[in-house]
């Protein structure tokens, strides 16, 4: 017993000694310990993911991929096999498992290996949220400090939801649920035993076991977790074997982005970081925009066509690239790898493929694509068509074989088609843009901002600021009228020269054909886009009243630039700008902002945000604020409106009667102008007006009917010409169209009702005056009751001759 005395005296001191050492650590480390409680409301950074109004999924961002879950939501056969990998005590221990730091060591010295691990989940918790990751012992011991805190304070459920939602697993994935989305493309719900015990094993070494970067590395890591949850109970021998021998299949799966719409979803992108700051990015926000899903493919394809039709117009421009060194030797092997890194570094572009011709020969060439496979484009296929560019206005001879259009080593565009069926194509230098708008409330239906954002991140729907040319006609006319201008007011069609301080010298404007007409009506003239008329009309009725105006309906007027050529549209905008104007024209005369979040919610579903755009009421008073009645409107999102909640009502900045009058004659634009091609869509409630710049540089068509309102644009972003055959009728219009034919199919043609205080009179149409009523060429016009034309009133007409003008415009 004496011999035994003092070991046993030894130990208890020794085991008093810890307890004093543990004790003075403790008192020394735990003021320095973050509040546990702060775990409660730890937000996981969750990535921003952009919808459209139907949930196809348009754009993500943020770095990091997490999909939290609740423990109700974490299937049982993974919580199981995540216990066997880390922690199979978890629900027994109280943060310390000193039998499991035992049998990682004994594991450890048995195989050489490291087996289950000596940390607990709670101590990988409070490493993952409070520490780092520096191997020392003052770092290990402020973890077995939290973990018994965190014991304390949270139940086993939410420390093991804490950890399974925030450990990294590798490929920018944190949590299992994102990493099951990244590696399996679907919930871990969906997923195998196999597919469980793979994910739980790769915390161990996210970069060496996860099924992607070390699928043999996490096999085996698989197969021991399997080994163990037969050991612990979990799974029959059966169950094991079954699963060891399943393949690994993961493969890489981003964002599944569900619709092509860049543009729209950088412009959320953009305003979620104006509302949120860098918040935007990490705390799993969703956001639902007004695009409708199956009108903005239209939209996109409609931009494409268009541009590849105008682009077909001017011929091939030659390779985007040539690969092949001119000094290489006849006989020398073709540098396939070479090219082949150049192609995967070279974007999809409006569906085009890049690919290298590697043969040529007298009915077609071989092509190398990116993936490489090697394709025949034949003769017909597009090389048969392919005269070359000269310049916007010329082309040259038609090529007679596949050589006189491209030689080996050129880096072409092909277009797939059916089978083995590929074209020879070319990415257009010009660009397009298109706007849609719901003209009741200025949601955004649909919005292009280019061929591609892979070619060009700028988006020309918002930021390309155009000159709108006759465009922005349809708003000169609407103030004319507004200050007793008819659409039977004689404006002579004749020469003008100018000199205009403003406008740096003599100003010589011509029509777009060249000629003049002599006296025209207003109708006459803005059907036909006349601008001598146009530039006289301002003339008269004064720069300094247009702007105030245009002011009034809602234009941004500080850089308006106070001279005559405001008649012709010189004032750059951009197509939304314009689309959000065209709107006050559709909808009767109200003003509506354009907007593209409809609303935002959180990562647990909660809406933070709803928009209530002001929208159009066209039988209540209207001026903001005063209550809708739903059941006078006809789109869906005014529908939605209730009376216990009403949105706003859309302020007027028109007078109803001169809006009728001005969309009477954008519908002759379509009937008898320079939008008659939009005759095709067989549709008598369409309205619209072309644009087109000098040189011309810019081409524009805007049209509308009561539910949709769309601008088109065409141009170039260094501002050179699109040729002198090209007009906002040839090169915008044709996409307007393909978008309308499709926006409003199925949509019932409706026609204005007449406001009060609007007479429909026969008149003399080459005087604007009263007809007498034998006339049999009398035609009949729209007027407001105060300006009804007699008889006895004067011709408002200028001299028939060249009008020499000195004007000074201050």
């Amino acid at each position: 017993m004496k011999l035994l005395r003092w070991p046993l005296r030894l130990a208890v001191l020794g085991f008093l000694g810890g307890c004093w050492l543990f004790a003075g650590i403790y008192l020394y480390l735990s003021p320095n310990l973050p509040d546990v409680e702060t775990l409660r409301d730890v937000r996981l950074q969750t990535p921003m993911r952009v919808y459209t109004k139907d949930g196809d999924l348009i754009g993500q961002f943020g770095e990091q991929k997490r999909n939290p879950l609740s423990y109700e939501q974490i299937p049982q056969q993974f919580i199981q096999a995540l216990l066997a990998a880390e922690d199979d005590g978890f629900f027994r221990h109280g943060g310390i498992d000193f039998g499991g730091l035992l049998r990682a060591v004994s594991e450890l010295v048995l195989t050489g290996e490291k087996g289950s691990g000596g940390s607990t989940l709670t101590m990988q918790v409070a490493r993952n949220y409070f520490l780092t990751l520096e191997r020392t012992f003052m770092r290990k011991f402020n973890e077995m400090l939290l973990a018994i805190e965190i014991e304390r304070r949270l139940s086993k459920e939410e420390i093991f939801e804490l950890y399974v939602n925030r450990v990294f697993l590798g490929h920018r994935s944190y949590g299992f649920e994102a990493a099951s989305q990244v590696y399996y493309g679907k919930g871990i719900a969906e997923l195998s035993l196999a597919q469980h015990a793979m994910l739980a094993g790769i915390p161990k070494s996210p970069s060496r076991n996860n099924p992607i970067s070390g699928p043999e590395a996490g096999k085996d890591r698989r197969n021991w977790i399997l080994r163990r949850m037969v050991t612990l109970g979990y799974i029959d021998q059966d169950t094991y074997e079954k699963a060891a021998v399943a393949p690994v299949l993961a493969t890489q799966h981003g964002a599944r982005i569900t619709l092509e719409a860049q543009y729209a979803a950088e412009m959320a992108r953009r305003q979620m970081v104006q509302r949120y700051g860098i918040a935007a990015y990490n705390e799993g926000y969703s956001v639902y925009t007004t695009l409708d899903s199956e009108l903005q493919e239209v939209a996109s394809a409609a931009v494409i066509d268009g541009l590849f039709t105008y682009d077909s117009r001017h011929g091939y421009r030659g390779p985007e690239q040539q690969l092949l060194a001119t000094d290489l030797p006849p006989d020398a092997a073709l540098p396939l790898q070479e090219w082949l890194a150049v192609l995967n570094s070279t974007p999809v572009i409006a569906g085009l493929e890049p690919g290298v011709v590697t043969a040529i020969d007298d009915t077609g060439v071989q092509v190398l694509l990116a993936n490489g496979q090697q394709v025949r484009i034949e003769w017909e296929n597009g090389l048969r068509q392919a005269r070359p560019y000269i310049s916007e206005d010329r082309m040259g001879s038609a090529p007679t074989a596949p050589a006189d259009v491209v030689a080996l080593g050129n880096l072409i565009r092909l277009k797939p088609g059916d089978s083995d069926d590929w074209r020879f194509a070319q990415v257009p230098d010009a660009q397009a843009a298109l706007v849609s708008l719901n003209p009741n409330n200025g949601a955004i239906v649909s919005l292009v901002g280019g061929i591609g954002f892979e070619k060009s991140k700028f988006n020309r729907a918002t930021q390309a600021q155009r000159q709108p040319g006759s465009n922005l006609k349809p708003f000169l006319y609407s103030a004319a009228l507004n200050s007793g201008f008819t659409a039977a007011s004689i404006i002579n069609d004749a020469p003008i020269v100018m000199q205009d301080r403003s406008l740096e010298g003599v100003w010589r404007p011509e029509n777009d054909s060249g000629q003049f007409f002599g006296p025209t009506r207003l109708r006459w003239a803005l059907t036909k886009s006349r601008n001598l008329v146009s530039i006289r009309l301002l003339q008269q009725l004064g720069v300094r009243r247009f702007i105030n105006y245009a002011k009034e309906l809602g234009f941004d007027t500080e850089d308006f630039a106070p001279d005559l050529s405001l008649a012709l549209g010189t004032h750059a905008m951009n197509p939304l700008e314009i689309a959000a104007a065209y709107a006050i024209l559709a909808n009767g005369g109200y003003r509506v902002e354009p907007f593209l979040i409809q609303r935002i919610e959180t990562i647990s579903g909660d809406t933070v945000f709803e928009a209530r755009p002001p929208t159009v009421c066209r039988d209540c008073e209207h001026s903001a604020g005063q209550p809708l009645k739903p059941e006078e409107l006809s789109m869906e999102e005014i529908l939605s409106a209730t009376e216990q909640d009403p949105l706003p009502s859309a302020e007027r900045t028109m007078d109803e009667r001169v809006n009728f009058i001005i969309d009477s004659i954008l519908q002759d634009v379509i009937k008898d102008g320079t939008g008659r091609r939009a005759l095709v869509l067989k549709r008598d409630d369409l309205a619209g007006k072309t644009g087109t710049t000098n040189g011309p540089m810019d081409a524009w068509f805007s049209g509308y009917n009561p539910d949709v309102v769309t601008t088109t644009w065409v141009g170039f972003d260094n501002y050179t010409p699109l040729g002198r055959r090209e007009f906002g009728g040839t090169a915008a219009l044709p996409i307007w169209i393909n978008y309308m034919r499709e926006a409003l199919k199925g949509v019932p043609e409706r026609t204005r009702r007449l406001p009060p205080g609007i007479s429909y009179v026969r008149i003399d149409p080459e005087t604007g005056l009263l007809a007498p009523a034998d006339q049999r060429n009398a035609i009949f016009e729209y007027f407001r009751n105060e300006h009804l034309p007699d008889a006895g009133e004067g011709v408002n007409a200028g001299p028939t001759g060249t009008d020499e003008l000195i004007q000074e415009i201050f």
